[in-house]
């Protein structure tokens, strides 16, 4: 059989056929069906196949992304275009996701119910919600010293500067790891759980969903990491990172609003 050789008349990528998309979603059902066992029996086995199971996905999958850019030449310029305005529509996407719990916020904690005690936080919470000027603070300082240290790799990354990328990278990978472990330890310690009322469901699933995206963006971050290590990246073709560091200042600004609002005036 003789080999043909596919030719393109365009500059586009029609991607292959990949299982990756079905085998992520599999693993994101099993991921949600396991913690809803976790939370009601306490059966923690389906939590951690789902968990690895999507991070074998992803890990699969960012490989044949990867494969494609860098070494098969499939992302040109008008697919980088293509791909900035999908990255762009995600982060929309996200911002009305989280606009969802803080307009949950708000209609709870401006016109408190009878039933709440006419009271934000609701009678019986006051003495046990979270200091703003604690460790939510510190996390504060901790995302806005990340989000320029990011932003320190990329300029680096832009001049050439390989030493001082390599730091930058560091310094964001450390700091958030930093902020997962105590708002992990912020939780432990707290005196009211997800079943609190409309209070603990608002504060956990609002902090919760948002940590969530920080392992996401410290994943997609270490990811990008490796990659300029391999020289993945060249000064104008690196739009991987990019997205990370958009996705990155993306997670900063949605804590911003959560320390303003449910950590600093929610609680006063």
């Amino acid at each position: 059989m003789k080999n043909i050789k596919r030719t393109y008349r365009h500059f586009f990528h029609l991607v292959d056929q990949s299982p990756w998309p079905l085998y992520c979603s599999i693993s994101a059902f099993l991921l949600t069906l396991g913690f809803v066992v976790w939370v009601y029996y306490g059966v923690i086995l389906f939590l951690l196949a789902g968990l690895f199971s999507l991070l074998y996905g992803m890990f699969l999958w960012c490989r044949d992304v990867v494969r494609e850019s860098t070494f098969q030449g499939y992302h040109t310029k008008a697919v980088r275009r293509s791909l900035k305005i999908g990255m762009i529509l995600f982060i929309v996407s996200e911002v009305c996701f989280f606009a969802s719990f803080f307009w949950a916020f708000f209609h709870s904690s401006l016109a408190p119910a009878i039933q709440l005690g006419s009271l934000w936080p609701p009678r019986g919470l006051k003495s046990v919600v979270f200091y703003a000027f604690d460790v939510p603070l510190l996390n504060t300082g901790l995302l806005l010293a990340s989000g320029a240290s990011i932003t320190w790799a990329h300029y680096a990354l832009a001049a050439r500067d390989r030493i001082n990328a390599i730091l930058g990278f560091v310094i964001t990978i450390v700091l958030a790891i930093l902020f997962t472990f105590l708002q992990l330890r912020e939780y432990s310690e707290a005196r009211f759980n997800f079943g609190s009322g409309v209070y603990g469901s608002v504060f956990f699933i609002a902090t919760g969903f948002h940590g969530i995206h920080v392992l996401i963006g410290t994943i997609f971050i270490i990811v990008c990491f490796f990659r300029f290590l391999n020289h993945h990246f060249t000064k104008r073709h690196h739009e991987g990172f990019v997205f990370a560091s958009w996705y990155w200042h993306f997670v900063d600004v949605v804590w911003i609003f959560l320390f303003f609002t449910i950590y600093l005036w929610g609680n006063w």
